[in-house]
Order: C-alpha cells, then structure tokens, then sequence
C-alpha cells in the first residue's frame, strides 16, 4: 500500500511542482545556496516558505527521525541527497535521491539515515505547520 507513496522523479519535475505550486511566492530559493551548522547533532530544520496552506521545510538528518504522526498535516517529502530507511505505518522502503514520499495526516512515520552523508530532503506540510500536531509514538 505504502510503496505507492514512494516514486521516484526527476529533480527537473519536482522543480517544476514546487514553483508550481508556489507561483504566489515572494521569492524564488536556491537551495544549494542554504549553509547547514556543522556541529548539529542529528537534525537541522530551516524553513523556507510558509503560509496558511501549507510549509516548507529543508530538514537535514544525520541519524533518524523517531516515529511520530501528524493529527492534522499531510506530508510530502523529497529526498535530495543521502540514504535511509523510510518507515510508514508497518512498512519499511529503502530511500534514496529523488525519491517522493507521500505521507498522509495520522500515519506514524520516521526514518533512520544509512548514508555517510546526512539525508537532506524537503518537507512540505499542508496545511500550515505549527509543530502542535506532531506526536510521537512508541
């Protein structure tokens, strides 16, 4: 059911999805061009957009994420760089760059990093994310 979730696209076509959707934008980001602290310790979260629709996270991981569901946000991801492996539900999925992973709200998710280099994927929550919603499940 889950593997569904998982397609992998070319980075030109979500290039083209995200400035689609976010045609309103008032700016256009690079994300090359965002510098990461070397000294966090497992995940560093800058966000790049947001409104009442929807948010936009650049989120880079360098161990895991521990499983958690959002109540109320639906999750889009995109992987950039690294490995890992993708929990949804009870399904485990090898990721890797330019995988697209669809997670939808109240879905227990998280990811374990198996790349040297920090996973480094985009998250798009919709709607607007608050952290409020975020639950974290044993």
């Amino acid at each position: 059911m889950f593997k569904r979730s998982f397609i992998s696209v070319s980075l030109s076509l979500i290039f083209i999805l995200f400035i689609g959707l976010y045609s309103h934008a008032q700016s256009v980001l690079n994300i090359d061009t965002i510098q990461v602290r070397e000294t966090f310790d497992n995940i560093h979260i800058k966000k790049l957009f947001s409104d009442i629709n929807a948010s936009n996270f650049l989120i880079f991981i360098k161990k895991e994420v521990k499983m958690h569901k959002h109540i109320t946000h639906s999750e889009t991801i995109f992987v950039l760089e690294g490995t890992g492996v993708m929990q949804l539900g009870n399904e485990k999925n090898n990721v890797k760059q330019g995988d697209l992973i669809f997670v939808p709200e109240n879905t227990p998710h998280a990811v374990k990093v198996t790349s040297k280099l920090p996973l480094k994927v985009i998250s798009n929550q919709a709607p607007e994310f608050d952290g409020t919603d975020r639950v974290y499940v044993d």
